[in-house]
């Protein structure tokens, strides 16, 4: 192709920035948080953020809570009460603000069973030192035993008995684990454990997320999810699998990360991020007087007491394993009708050109997590409770009615996103190569960015440009370049540069 450069006229009117449109959030519905509400309110009022923020967090710890003492009855068999929390919010929206006072009854528990920790395991050095020696007499004597005296050396080592179990470390919260460090806290700690992070970034950029451990770290979390055991395979450790532990997680990660990897085929093809409850909240920035705040340390107080009531209760668990031994938690007759008429609805919307056909991985999972939440709200209400009424239940299906619509508009802002980075590329590609000041459709096909080489791609690229004031439309029939046009653009190029 041999075209000759031609200068490109410049316009008084500068053409609008390229902007990645996403449609306003709807509103945090926080009359369904039921027992959570009011310390939600709390801290919404005392740091004027995003209702959400605060109610993503009080969700997470509740989940945390309450995970080890049942799973609840879905409409496809029992499931645990862990619930995986993302929230997108930039800097400065108070995300750490939010969390730290949900998260102080958790904190002083850690710091107290820390010291009570300590103790213990200076006992258990001392009782471990002394079985180890034990043993090395008893094998050291074996050795050297036939007969009657080999067989005594046996029943000396039954009689000792296994060695003394090790304390229980108090961490209840990790923050940037890889699969094999979170396996391994597993193996020593409790088996109810939480990913809590204000600055979830951290982990989706971490070690454990690399292009070389991603799909493994993204199965792993799956599975805990789904509440099947931990299998690990390593040379020198052997096999080792763990049954009954659950993990709560709460990443609050600022827009650009959050982008990234809701974009990143393999989240969403593993099913890892639909198994999120996600929200991005209208930014609060701006508004915040503080003339509004107001405190309420009534209800925060509460929180954190029922918080910490439930974190004294025992687990219950196998003792020597520390496999947990949940029960379950029924749902009443009317809770599980409500349950089924709000899966067929979603599987209606799932349909070819349905409403949620974009997003079925979130879809298809929104009833299961209307019953864990449902089942989170019961027990932080009451421990001891046998089954899911249809208050909980209905207010659990519009908490997740919530985030299936967040879905949604977030899925959706990523195919415009899609389309705005093409418009993008079409634009540079015009801007900096295309030596005439009028394009075409076939121009775009035939030289454009590798991207466009398809006429639809093409054709809704220049469609955005236009929109955006980058492309004037030209009357059909201009005769361009010794032809006559049907279709054809002059572009417009902004007198400064617009970024």
């Amino acid at each position: 192709m041999n075209i000759a450069p031609q200068p490109i006229d410049y316009n008084t009117e500068s053409p609008q920035p390229l902007l990645r449109e996403i449609p306003e959030s709807a509103a945090y519905p926080v009359h369904a948080l039921g027992p959570l509400r009011s310390a939600v309110e709390a801290v919404q009022g005392m740091t004027l953020a995003p209702v959400a923020i605060p109610a993503q967090s009080a969700l997470a710890m509740a989940s945390l809570a309450v995970q080890a003492f049942a799973n609840v009855e879905t409409l496809g068999g029992p499931r645990p009460l862990s619930l995986y929390c993302l929230t997108i919010a930039r800097s400065g929206e108070r995300k750490s603000a939010c969390d730290a006072p949900l998260l102080s009854a958790l904190r002083d528990f850690e710091r107290e069973k820390s010291g009570d920790y300590r103790t213990e395991a200076q006992a258990w050095e001392n009782a471990f030192a002394l079985w180890e020696g034990a043993r090395d007499r008893i094998l050291s004597e074996a050795k050297k035993a036939k007969g009657e005296k080999a067989t005594a050396a046996q029943a000396d080592l039954e009689a000792l008995g296994p060695p003394p179990a090790a304390p229980t470390p108090p961490d209840r919260t990790v923050s940037e684990p890889t699969f094999e460090g979170l396996t391994r806290l597993y193996m020593r700690a409790a088996p109810s454990l939480s990913l809590f992070s204000d600055e979830g970034g951290q982990f989706l950029g971490s070690h454990a997320m690399n292009s070389d451990n991603r799909q493994k770290t993204l199965a792993a979390f799956n599975d805990l999810w789904q509440g099947n055991p931990i299998r690990r395979t390593r040379a020198g450790d052997g096999h080792i699998t763990l049954f009954g532990r659950r993990l709560a997680v709460h990443l609050m990660v600022q827009p650009t990360v959050a982008r990234a990897f809701m974009s990143d085929p393999l989240a969403a093809d593993t099913g890892f991020l639909p198994r999120f409850l996600i929200c991005e909240p209208a930014s609060a920035i701006g508004t915040r007087m503080q003339a509004n705040a107001k405190r309420d340390d009534t209800s925060l107080a509460a929180f954190s007491g029922r918080l910490r009531a439930i974190l004294d209760r025992d687990m219950p668990m196998d003792p020597a394993t520390r496999e947990l031994e949940p029960r379950t938690l029924k749902l009443a007759s009317e809770a599980h009708s409500l349950l089924a008429g709000f899966a067929d609805a979603i599987e209606v919307a799932q349909a070819p050109r349905g409403d949620l056909a974009h997003i079925t991985g979130a879809a298809s999972k929104a009833a299961e997590q209307a019953a864990r939440i449902a089942g989170v709200l019961t027990l932080w209400h009451d421990l001891d409770a046998a089954k899911v009424e249809a208050a909980e239940m209905a207010d659990a299906i519009g908490l997740a009615q919530f985030y299936l619509s967040e879905a949604s508009r977030l899925a959706s802002a990523a195919i415009v996103s899609a389309e705005i980075d093409r418009a993008e590329n079409l634009r540079g590609w015009l801007l900096e190569s295309w030596p005439y000041p009028e394009v075409t459709a076939r121009d775009v096909v035939q030289y454009g960015p590798n991207a466009l080489r398809v006429t639809k791609d093409a054709r809704a690229a220049l469609g955005t440009l236009e929109k955006y004031g980058w492309l004037a439309p030209m009357e059909p029939g201009t005769v361009i370049r010794g032809a006559a046009r049907k279709e054809a653009w002059a572009i417009v190029k902004a007198a400064r540069d617009v970024v």
